[in-house]
């Protein structure tokens, strides 16, 4: 594994890594995501203490690693001033299918908002649950406002079929796209993000990786697994079919797809499991099989969620990037209100490699 250079002697892989993220943020003006990984918290725990939800259910533990982590950072909420009555005192619209099922999309509504609030807008959020009829009297809503643009956002990345009130004002979509391209999009990097991974699994000296998928029917499924096979064929690895296993996003079909995988004749030495919930569930079938990770088997995760770094050992996983994705779409709709079209339609935002325990 690749040393941290400039870490304290004797320092350990965590602490070295926050070592880094300060040294990052004293070069910039630290993010919301900086004090996240000082505090090793996520980024929604992070808006939840500092936007003093107190309704939320978090320890009084956690709520003073968070203060103390932005302290040490010198994390500031930006606060500009408004002027009532003025373009400044707009909002943006957020419309979304879901903000309660997942943290995606709520992850990229703190990116929306946080980019908003540095340019003194508010914003309005409707979530629509999947209903066309409410879509559309929300969209009514919102474009009855006196709103910047709108942000159209679904909880999976997907193609869609842009509702026509989407042309009434400025609008940028977020974690979806049109097919003509018409309407900017901002999506994460799926294929760049599978490839990431199964490269460090190979660079790890892995040849045998076996692949848990999510259902074949959704495009991060089928980008992610685009992105494990590319990464093979240019380590002039032969793709098994063997190795691949279909999953459902859920930790029993994890559990079920490690005991099939390492059951083969030739078993896998890794195993790349396209969400962290299937690979919480390969994680007990190893241990259940006495298999240390990643000694006997390493194993990969996707998605960075909360509980990847509290598995033993921490899960190393790939960052689906919803804040910056949310803080980009924010930024081009502000760029469009202002007259820019510089940007590309679609933008797709790397998904980076967060290096825990397990590989």
């Amino acid at each position: 594994m690749r040393q941290d250079g400039g870490a304290q002697a004797g320092a350990g892989p965590r602490e070295a890594r926050r070592q880094r993220a300060r040294r990052a943020a004293s070069s910039r003006r630290p993010t919301m995501i900086d004090v996240a990984n000082e505090a090793r918290v996520s980024q929604t725990t992070v808006s939840l203490v500092l936007n003093h939800a107190d309704g939320a259910r978090l320890s009084a533990e956690t709520r003073e690693r968070v203060i103390k982590a932005a302290t040490r950072l010198g994390y500031q909420q930006v606060r500009r001033g408004f002027a009532p009555g003025s373009a400044a005192a707009a909002s943006i619209g957020f419309i979304c299918d879901e903000i309660s099922t997942d943290p995606w999309t709520a992850i990229g509504l703190d990116g929306v908002r946080e980019k908003a609030w540095e340019r003194g807008l508010t914003v309005m959020v409707m979530a629509t649950r999947g209903d066309a009829d409410m879509e559309s009297a929300a969209l009514a809503q919102l474009t009855a406002q006196p709103v910047v643009g709108l942000i159209y956002a679904t909880i999976n990345t997907r193609l869609i079929d842009a509702p026509a009130a989407l042309s009434r004002a400025p609008a940028v979509l977020l974690n979806c796209h049109v097919a003509n391209g018409a309407l900017p999009s901002v999506v994460p990097g799926e294929v760049a993000g599978g490839h990431a991974a199964t490269d460090v699994l190979i660079r790890a000296g892995h040849r045998r990786i076996g692949y848990v998928n999510g259902e074949a029917s959704m495009e991060a499924s089928r980008h992610r697994l685009r992105g494990y096979r590319q990464a093979l064929a240019t380590a002039d690895l032969p793709f098994d079919p063997d190795l691949l296993r279909e999953g459902n996003w859920q930790p029993i079909s994890g559990y079920e797809a490690a005991r099939e995988l390492m059951s083969l004749k030739s078993p896998p030495t890794a195993i790349f499991c396209a969400n962290d919930l299937m690979a919480v569930g390969c994680y007990e079938a190893l241990h259940e099989l006495g298999l240390r990770i990643p000694d006997d088997v390493a194993v990969m995760g996707y998605d960075d969620r909360e509980i990847a770094q509290h598995l033993h050992p921490p899960l190393t996983t790939v960052l689906l990037p919803h804040f910056e994705m949310g803080s980009i779409a924010a930024e081009i709709l502000l760029d469009a209100a202002s007259g820019s079209t510089s940007r590309p339609r679609q933008i797709k935002v790397e998904c980076p490699i967060v290096r825990r325990g397990s590989v």
